[in-house]
């Protein structure tokens, strides 16, 4: 719901523009209740423009945008290999640390340590 409020909102703000500066720029003459015949075609060109020229900046706005959403894809991609590498690099290095730590077991040698008397 606050996805499509922002849209009405964005919308309405929009629409204000293009009314204020449409009509700044095209009526003359606040004495009259009427629109002449010269202010509804300037009215009518300016709205027309102004969605050209809208029309025209989303475009560039959709293809540029996708060309930036795939960078920022490959650039996560690459940061999560890095990332995972890293992981198992260091999961490795514990591993050998891990092993380097456990002392090796002495193989007992029954001749040396017998207690019985050796006879020469």
């Amino acid at each position: 719901m606050d996805y499509e409020l922002r849209n009405i909102k964005d919308f309405l703000q929009l629409y204000n523009k293009i009314t204020d500066m449409c009509f700044n720029s095209c009526v003359d003459n606040l004495f009259g209740r009427d629109l002449t015949r010269e202010e509804v075609s300037c009215a009518d060109n300016c709205v027309l423009k102004f969605t050209n020229v809208n029309q025209r900046l989303l475009k560039v706005y959709v293809g540029v945008q996708s060309d930036i959403n795939q960078r920022r894809l490959a650039e996560v991609e690459t940061q999560q290999a890095k990332m995972v590498a890293e992981a198992q690099q260091q999961q490795q290095e514990q591993q050998a640390a891990a092993a380097a730590a456990v002392p090796a077991t002495p193989e007992v040698a029954t001749a040396s340590n017998s207690t019985e008397p050796s006879v020469a």
